[in-house]
């Protein structure tokens, strides 16, 4: 349960993350606040900014929010004991960090400049693809303890 919900709100402050981005591409809330090495902006107005025609900062939104909702519905008391929810928050899991390292690699040899904002977002996607890793690999936690032992005898 508690990696559930580390994913759960790992994938609330990706989300903010990556709608802070996305908002930015599309013309909200004017310049990036970055700091002062124009890295944000050099990585945001760059040809690899836009995927299939949608702000990359689309997919981190979509990605985050769609963790966090299989991570709220495994924890709901009848979802806990499936184990079928940790492998499909670590395939999801997997997606996103895969798809975050083909940005950072973007970032370091082909454009040149980081981001803070989108390191950000790659750290918490790593966190969380470790921890859905690591949920996986977990053994599973019985929740009918004491269900094969025979009721206590009332007359005794």
């Amino acid at each position: 349960m508690r990696y559930r919900q580390a994913i759960a709100l790992l994938a609330l402050v990706g989300c903010f993350v990556a709608l802070y981005l996305w908002l930015h591409a599309l013309g909200y809330g004017g310049a990036i606040k970055c700091g002062a090495s124009g890295g944000c902006e050099a990585v945001q107005t760059s040809p690899w900014a836009v995927f299939l025609g949608l702000p990359v900062a689309f997919f981190g939104v979509a990605g985050y929010f769609t963790l966090l909702v299989v991570a709220v519905a495994a924890l709901r008391p009848a979802a806990l004991a499936q184990r079928g929810w940790n492998t499909v928050l670590a395939l999801l899991a997997s997606i996103g960090f895969l798809f975050t390292g083909y940005l950072t690699y973007l970032e370091f040899f082909v454009i040149h400049a980081l981001c803070r904002w989108c390191v950000g977002s790659a750290v918490i996607m790593t966190a969380i693809w470790i921890v859905a890793v690591l949920s996986v690999r977990s053994p599973v936690l019985r929740t009918d303890r004491g269900a094969s032992q025979p009721p206590p005898d009332p007359q005794a």
